[in-house]
């Protein structure tokens, strides 16, 4: 075993230094690494360093020797069914060498959990280019929306990405048929929320803003067309991201969405449409981690498409995805 010395690559720029190695040496502990801190073994540029470090393109890491054990692993792809490989690729509308965007159907889920065996999240693999990093899931959205799902390509991407969307930095457009017309036609909905209970039985519920539990949340809204006052198609924009925010929002004001199997009760459910959850995540804008903006629309699932069939609205054609 030898002294190392490794570059900080352009995709881990800002990556703190106990994070840059756990992604190298992940089976170094912290308490080791931070040792090793200490005593002068790991340095950046030749200056002592913590363990908390924020790191730049460019700089040379000097790596103590590491037992094998510890060394850096590879991030072997795995074998996964072709059907499951075609399935995912299938879902792709927009794909570079920084991201990958998706349009998820309706009903499969972004993550496992208990009795979820099917989802995104399993069939990533499917989508990695030779000995490329998997790529990673950005954020999620729930198992009965369709529409966009934002993937990296890799882990310096993947924060990047993850920072934007908590900075509220990307514009998120979702698509909803309701039950009902809001009054007014356009405007905000400013709702604080509460999760009650946990696990899959968990919901969300409007909540008193002096409540310990509650979470601001706002939701700009509008009406793109409508069927009388009887359904209405909404144009939503989640301002905060809270979990169920616009399936809650839309109870609150009287016009549960269409189909909702967990809020509305009997309101959200109509003689002649299918029973499916209509909301769908319609678009993204968003700063590029390569620079400029990106824009991605999503093509209405086959459940929603017969619903605007039915209550004569127009979606008009889904424009191309654009860089500029």
């Amino acid at each position: 075993m030898s002294v190392a010395m490794l570059t900080v690559s352009e995709d881990e720029a800002d990556i703190r230094l106990d994070r840059y190695f756990r992604r190298h040496y992940p089976h170094l502990t912290q308490g080791a690494l931070q040792k090793l801190c200490r005593t002068g073994q790991i340095r950046v540029d030749g200056k002592r360093v913590e363990a908390s470090t924020r790191l730049t393109p460019g700089q040379s890491v000097r790596v103590p020797p590491i037992p094998v054990a510890a060394g850096p692993a590879r991030d072997a792809p795995k074998t996964l069914d072709p059907r499951l490989a075609r399935e995912i690729q299938g879902m792709v509308v927009y794909s570079d060498k920084q991201l990958i965007v998706l349009n998820k159907p309706s009903g499969l889920a972004t993550q496992g959990g208990p009795g979820i065996t099917h989802h995104v999240d399993m069939m990533l693999d499917g989508l990695r280019e030779g000995d490329d990093p998997r790529p990673r899931l950005v954020h999620r959205i729930d198992r009965d929306t369709s529409g966009l799902l934002l993937l990296a390509r890799t882990p310096g991407v993947a924060a990047k990405l993850a920072a934007l969307f908590r900075g509220r930095d990307v514009k998120k457009t979702y698509w909803a048929v309701v039950v009902g017309r809001p009054d007014p036609l356009s405007g905000e909905i400013d709702q604080p929320l509460a999760r009650l209970g946990a696990g899959p039985g968990s919901i969300t519920v409007p909540a008193q803003r002096d409540d310990e539990d509650a979470q601001f949340a706002r939701t700009e809204y509008e009406v793109l067309d409508s069927a009388g006052k009887k359904f209405s198609w909404l144009g939503l924009s989640p301002l905060t991201g809270r979990t169920h925010q616009l399936r809650v929002h839309c109870e609150s004001i009287g016009t549960p969405i269409l189909g909702d199997p967990k809020y509305g009760a009997e309101k959200a459910h109509a003689d002649g449409f299918t029973d499916r959850l209509h909301l769908h995540a319609r678009s993204l804008v968003l700063p590029h981690p390569a620079g400029g903006w990106l824009e991605v629309s999503a093509e209405l699932p086959p459940h929603m498409r017969e619903t605007f069939r039915a209550l004569g609205f127009t979606a008009g054609s889904t424009p191309a995805p654009r860089r500029r």
